[in-house]
């Protein structure tokens, strides 16, 4: 594939637009404080898209920042080394004050705003998908921006997101967005870490994701940020499957909104999303990040979901996990590979009886005539 886009013209042509802020771009470094001057600007350059006719969502980190010093941690700490209690009382604390100062930033333009906190929970949740994207859109179209947070004082470490950058994503799926853009403190995605390799190469647009692109990304650095370019390559993924554009920008200036449009000098990288056009249905499957299973299944069976079948019992060679009927299973090839992911027909225990089986066999296991697809290909998402 070759493309000629562009940041500035991903960005121009987009209706609806999510911008992740990170948690280094909303807190001071005393950690007691945002940097309204920053979100300021930040605001009168989101007035200016919303005036060329984009509806603007935000993704904000830094609750667990700005709180975390009122309950004496050090900010040096890792967010991974604090207490989940801990790390919930911070964001109870730190909530008001991020929402505060976004706030502070948009009324004297006279938008208005409004908190909207998830949890994977929500997500994951067909009926809480659907409930939670038709809020947003009521929110946007009554000209309202969502200003977005995880809810963390109520998240458990399990089903939590981990970090923004996913749940950027995440949104962006639910509510149909045209394009990401991650503000951080790096100007996109290098060849190696930048900061210790002199002969990093910036890289301006990524077409496709592949394993090279993953392996040059890092952890997170200790600190307040639970991000890292990992979790930007995997929310680039998520999006990008999903046929969302991605753009990784360095946030630390004023007015960055305002230069990735205009200005074709700025660093960013561009991950260009998979246009193929999915049903909403399909988009949700897709997104899921905590599927309840995996599923390994043959050579014949790989070829059949490629010509465009549905995953037969006949074809699976094990199962893991525990799930019911309707859960989503990732779906893989024998040596772990992940294919794609679907809907399951059967529950554990009796996909455990079928498994290896054809039909007629799956009808004399089970004493009915029940479905006879594991996975019917209506109900599966297979990756690129």
């Amino acid at each position: 594939m070759t493309t000629s886009i562009t940041t500035q013209k991903c960005l121009k042509d987009a209706k609806t637009i999510i911008i992740k802020i990170g948690t280094a771009l909303i807190v001071d470094k005393s950690g007691d404080h945002v940097r309204q001057e920053w979100l300021d600007a930040l605001a009168e350059d989101v007035k200016a898209l919303r005036e060329a006719g984009k509806n603007i969502v935000i993704v904000s980190s830094g609750a667990v920042a700005l709180g975390r010093t009122s309950l004496g941690i050090p900010l040096d700490k890792p967010p991974m080394a604090i207490a989940l209690q801990k790390k919930q009382a911070s964001s109870a604390i730190g909530q008001f004050h991020v929402f505060n100062g976004f706030f502070n930033a948009f009324t004297p333009h006279n938008i208005k705003i409004a908190q909207v906190l998830l949890t994977m929970s929500e997500t994951e949740n067909r009926r809480m998908h659907l409930n939670a994207r038709a809020t947003m859109n009521e929110l946007i179209e009554n000209g309202v921006i969502p200003i977005i947070n995880e809810n963390d004082t109520i998240s458990t470490g399990e089903i939590r997101f981990g970090d923004n950058d996913r749940l950027a994503a995440r949104v962006a799926q639910m509510i149909e967005a045209d394009v990401v853009v991650l503000l951080s403190t790096t100007d996109g995605l290098y060849t190696a870490n930048p900061d210790k390799d002199d002969s990093a190469e910036h890289i301006p647009v990524v077409e496709d994701i592949t394993q090279d692109h993953i392996d040059m990304a890092g952890e997170a650095i200790p600190g307040m940020s639970t991000g890292g370019m990992k979790s930007k390559l995997e929310a680039a993924q998520n999006a990008t499957t999903s046929g969302i554009d991605l753009i990784i920008s360095n946030g630390r200036g004023n007015h960055i909104l305002d230069q990735l449009v205009n200005d074709e000098n700025i660093r960013s990288t561009l991950f260009v999303g998979d246009h193929t056009t999915h049903n909403a249905k399909k988009r949700w499957i897709g997104a899921h990040m905590r599927p309840k299973g995996k599923v390994f299944i043959d050579d014949g069976a790989i070829q059949a979901l490629k010509k465009g079948g549905s995953l037969l019992p006949v074809g699976v060679k094990k199962i893991e996990g525990r799930f019911e009927r309707g859960d989503i299973l990732e779906i893989c090839t024998e040596s772990g590979h992940k294919l794609g992911m679907g809907i399951t027909a059967f529950n554990k225990n009796d996909a455990d009886h079928v498994i290896g089986k054809n039909s007629e066999q799956i009808a004399e296991v089970m004493g009915f005539m029940g479905r006879s697809e594991l996975i019917h290909r209506n109900d599966m998402v297979l990756q690129a």
